[in-house]
């Protein structure tokens, strides 16, 4: 039985990861694409749509715990709302996940997408950032490089008397009150360009990949989580094992090497493994039902070491930030996390300032 109640979860979040794989294909929906708009041509439509996603899943969050129907508190995966504050470790891992999405064209996500969509070099992006962030997390390598320094630097906020360090807790209103708040200003935002508003694929993307994050959420930590939870005495061996949790992709990644390392073990299994799985089904079937499915390699050196490079960066920063553009930057804002705030904004400052050297650096070739 507790073997059914877990794959049923995670045959929900398989689906989930496909139609949100299948969207982000048909919409391009891409958050290296959208600071690249942004920066470079002065279009923030797919900017807004990323930050659409983030309001509607911090809404819907909102919405599920001011009803009683979800309750997250500190011991998610990852722990967002955890009172130690360790900015560095946000601040830090943003940057090196920015720089490195821009030099591998493209987040976690919209790796798994490519991938999808027929695109072999991220098959080899997958690859590096998977054995980057396995060693991020299942090797000493955090410890040795970034353990001291992260632990100095981290702020306790429980010693301040706060128990979680979400915004509305800090500024003292509440997390659903303060979330709604945010996400209504947000959305308001979104929506205030006409352009945006006419834009059928953009209000696509930030709807339904906003609704998918709650959906995990309330897959994991809410009523149908709340039934096998039930289990928890197999919290520790039970197979296909699931957390209180909603979509990330840099951590599953580390943890899909874990796996194929020892590949008889169903016990490795996780949502995230799955959530991969899913987001490379859907967007391989929107691939050929729309005739987009194309093979692209790398077309030179150069670009191959750029993209090993970035994906070594991906892999390293997104686990250091815990979490990529859709972990940190949707599932993470979700529950109004100062860490994810700060996450978002040095993921975009990485991507941007990567995007402006690489404009000077092909000025001064030409």
């Amino acid at each position: 039985m507790e073997f059914t109640i877990h794959t049923q979860v995670l045959l929900i979040v398989f689906g989930l990861a496909a139609v949100m794989g299948a969207v982000a294909n048909k919409t391009n929906f891409c958050t290296m694409g959208a600071v690249s708009d942004w920066i470079n041509m002065e279009d923030t439509g797919r900017l807004r749509a990323w930050l659409l996603a983030a309001a509607v899943a911090m809404l819907g969050v909102a919405v599920l715990e001011a009803s009683g129907k979800l309750t997250l508190g500190t011991a998610t995966f990852p722990p967002y709302r955890t009172a130690n504050f360790a900015w560095l470790r946000n601040l830090l891992g943003g940057l090196m996940f920015g720089i490195g999405m821009t030099l591998a064209s493209g987040c976690g996500n919209k790796t798994l997408v490519r991938i999808g969509g027929g695109n072999l070099k991220s098959v080899v992006v997958l690859i590096i950032a998977g054995a980057s962030a396995y060693a991020m997390l299942w090797t000493d390598f955090y410890n040795a490089v970034f353990g001291q320094l992260i632990s100095a630097t981290t702020i306790n906020l429980a010693t301040s008397g706060f128990a979680t360090q979400t915004l509305g807790d800090l500024v003292g209103v509440g997390t659903p009150i303060a979330s709604i708040v945010v996400a209504v200003g947000i959305i308001a935002y979104a929506l205030s360009s006409s352009e945006f508003r006419t834009n059928f694929d953009n209000l696509l993307a930030g709807v339904v990949i906003g609704l998918i994050v709650v959906a995990g959420w309330y897959v994991t930590g809410g009523a149908m989580g709340n039934e096998w939870k039930e289990f928890a005495e197999f919290a520790d061996t039970k197979p296909l094992r699931v957390e209180t949790q909603s979509f990330t992709f840099i951590s599953a990644m580390g943890d899909g090497a874990r796996y194929l390392m020892n590949p008889r073990d169903t016990s490795l299994v996780n949502f995230g493994i799955v959530a991969m799985l899913g987001v490379i089904a859907g967007s391989l079937v929107w691939a050929l039902i729309s005739r987009g499915f194309r093979i692209e390699w790398f077309v030179s050196g150069g670009d191959f070491v750029n993209h090993a490079i970035g994906a070594v960066l991906m892999g390293i920063g997104g686990v250091l930030a815990m979490g990529c553009t859709v972990g940190q930057a949707i599932t993470g804002v979700s529950t109004l996390a100062v860490g994810s705030l700060l996450t978002f904004a040095a993921i975009v400052a990485g991507a941007a300032a990567t995007m402006k050297y690489q404009y000077w650096r092909m000025m001064q070739e030409a």
